[in-house]
């Protein structure tokens, strides 16, 4: 966490251009009002995905062309607006922000941002290298409104920067892919049912993979929709699977933060019926034994 509270008032500016650059990418900014600034950021890495939360005084920020010529690898950087307001401008196109409110900014051409007041923000910058959309032009600078789409991908990034580092990085892989389907409605996709239904079915399962028994009616009813629904939803992806490695995902967690528990307390825990079956996934996810895991063999 970084915070112009850490510094002088006079350097409170300069620290924050600094801290911006290196959480985000190259930008030159300048304040808009002469009281004393504030900023404040929180910033977490998981695989070279950046999730952060900000909240910051008035100010401008400009990328230009030298910047961007600095040669740092081409991100794409989801904005969701938490509070106060603003603007963004790129592509030819200028976006409103406003609380609830989420746009993309492509770092690899100019774009501005303009913050009238003082503002809030959860940023998540991936890099383009990651994702599958490889086009953005139709996609930037254009605001998708509050709605349960945008909440879903709030919520996501929202608890996956909680979450230990190794929960997280393998639950990345669907907040990107939750990303590419926002990208595609801010070019002019609608959101379909099954995309929605399908993110409410990941999180409740990231929520209770832990529950012994879990099965495509729990999932079913938990998320107040019919089995032939959820596998229409799930059409391309296992939901046995998708449960399997949640369960590993908190396995593995366990394993590292508390290697003097028995297998079988782990297996039990984190939702597996026993140990031969907690074995079986774990070997399937991680190529690796739960033992050999937990005692650090398997990094090297």
């Amino acid at each position: 966490m970084w915070s112009t509270a850490d510094v002088p008032d006079k350097e409170a500016f300069g620290y924050w251009a600094d801290v911006v650059c290196d959480a985000f990418v190259h930008v030159s900014a300048r304040p808009l009002t002469p009281e004393a600034f504030h900023g404040q950021l929180t910033h977490t890495t998981v695989d070279r995905v950046a999730i952060s939360a900000l909240s910051s005084s008035a100010q401008q920020v400009r990328r230009t062309r030298s910047q961007i010529a600095r040669g740092q690898e081409d991100s794409v950087l989801a904005n969701i607006q938490l509070t106060g307001h603003g603007q963004l401008a790129q592509d030819g196109r200028v976006a409103v922000l406003a609380p609830g409110t989420l746009t993309f900014v492509d770092s690899s051409r100019p774009y501005s941002l303009d913050f009238v007041d003082p503002f809030s923000q959860f940023v998540v910058r991936v890099p383009r290298s990651l994702m599958s959309r490889r086009s953005l032009t139709s996609a930037t600078a254009v605001a998708l409104g509050p709605s349960e789409p945008v909440r879903l991908v709030a919520d996501f990034f929202a608890g996956l920067e909680r979450l230990d580092l190794a929960t997280a990085a393998q639950l990345l892989p669907h907040g990107v892919g939750l990303l590419e389907c926002a990208l595609g409605w801010a070019a002019g996709a609608t959101p379909t049912n099954a995309a929605l239904t399908r993110e409410r079915v990941h999180r409740f399962v990231s929520r209770h993979a832990r529950e012994l028994g879990l099965d495509a009616d729990a999932v079913a009813a938990g998320c107040g929709i019919s089995r032939r629904t959820l596998y229409r939803a799930m059409a391309n992806e296992s939901l046995t699977a998708l449960i399997r490695d949640q369960r590993v995902a908190f396995a593995r967690q366990m394993l590292r933060s508390n290697p003097s528990s028995p297998l079988d307390v782990v297996a039990r825990t984190c939702g597996f019926a026993g140990v031969a079956q907690f074995h079986r996934a774990f070997r399937a996810v991680t190529g690796t034994t739960p033992a050999t895991y937990r005692s650090g063999t398997d990094r090297h």
